[in-house]
């Protein structure tokens, strides 16, 4: 990604990126910090399936199947994060082989599936 393409952005401790349910236009790359990732269960408990730190990316599964968020992003440390708008994701997936932008889709339906089973288990 050309740096034209990405804002950046400071969040603090307990700031929502984004909320599960929301619709999604960007990705995030955390520069530097940390991001949880939360989702509810049907009982209504909070669970964090994982933390994203530096270098990691996150909220690009809604740019790929173009589906709700399935979860929270709540800020753990003060964070910079770079935000990669949907054209510019659309534009570089536009330019990928077609093959590998059909696993991505799969990938993402799996994702999603094996978090709400794993979530109804109580896992």
């Amino acid at each position: 990604m050309t740096s034209k393409f990405i804002e950046r952005k400071v969040y603090y401790p307990g700031q929502k990126v984004f909320a599960e349910g929301e619709e999604g236009n960007r990705a995030y790359l955390v520069e530097k910090g940390a991001v949880d990732i939360v989702k509810k269960t049907d009982a209504g408990e909070e669970r964090v399936l994982g933390t994203v730190t530096q270098g990691g990316i996150f909220g690009e599964m809604a740019l790929i199947d173009n589906q709700p968020r399935m979860a929270t992003a709540r800020v753990a440390l003060e964070t910079t994060l770079a935000i990669i708008p949907r054209t510019a994701f659309e534009e570089k997936l536009r330019h990928s082989d077609p093959f590998l932008r059909a696993l991505l889709s799969i990938f993402v339906r799996n994702i999603r599936m094996l978090t709400e089973e794993k979530l109804k288990r109580g896992g």
